[in-house]
């Protein structure tokens, strides 16, 4: 199995609100910063209309800068119902985009990649962005932290590699269904 020397991973922190995306292009063994960026949509009333903004821009993304692979933030439980149901929502429609273009999709919990980037699984998303600021020498942060947290999924995708027990991954609609044959009815 031959790897590929440059690769670009996108990063996505799903969420109903605001949407977080980071871009990174890893060369060799050296990761950098491509893009760091939010979808806005606390505008929007409709859940429908915030679901089809979500497919669209991750098909913009992907259609701009070519990830080779995805990792997304998984939803974390907690929050009411409703609102576990619109985030995993929000995760499986950026996971659809990735994986119409055929591209692999990792899942990572809040957790690991909060791990993976301070070395606590219990870290803020200010200490989180603080530390990827220093890694990957940002010279600013972004009001909102959600793209951050974006980044810091594709961070974490960067340092998984090649352990062999790095979250759910899904490299296309046939991978995804045989995994989970009782979501597919």
């Amino acid at each position: 199995m031959s790897l590929k020397t440059e690769k670009i991973i996108l990063g996505i922190d799903p969420g109903t609100t605001i949407m977080g995306f980071g871009l990174i292009k890893v060369v060799g063994k050296q990761m950098e910063f491509l893009q760091l960026n939010e979808l806005i949509l606390k505008k929007y009333d409709d859940h429908y209309v915030k679901l089809k903004l979500i497919f669209e821009r991750t098909i913009e993304l992907i259609d701009t800068y070519y990830p080779d692979e995805i990792a997304i933030e998984a939803p974390f439980f907690g929050k009411n119902v409703q609102s576990m149901l619109k985030l995993g929502r929000a995760q499986g429609v950026a996971m659809a985009a990735g994986l119409s273009r055929d591209i692999p999709v990792t899942e990572y919990s809040p957790k690991k990649i909060k791990m993976a980037i301070t070395g606590s699984g219990n870290a803020s998303k200010e200490q989180v962005a603080r530390m990827l600021q220093s890694t990957l020498k940002l010279k600013s942060l972004p009001k909102n932290l959600d793209s951050t947290d974006g980044l810091a999924a594709a961070v974490c995708h960067f340092y998984n590699q090649g352990r062999v027990e790095v979250g759910k991954s899904y490299t296309g609609w046939e991978a995804f269904v045989k995994q989970n044959p009782k979501k597919v009815k």
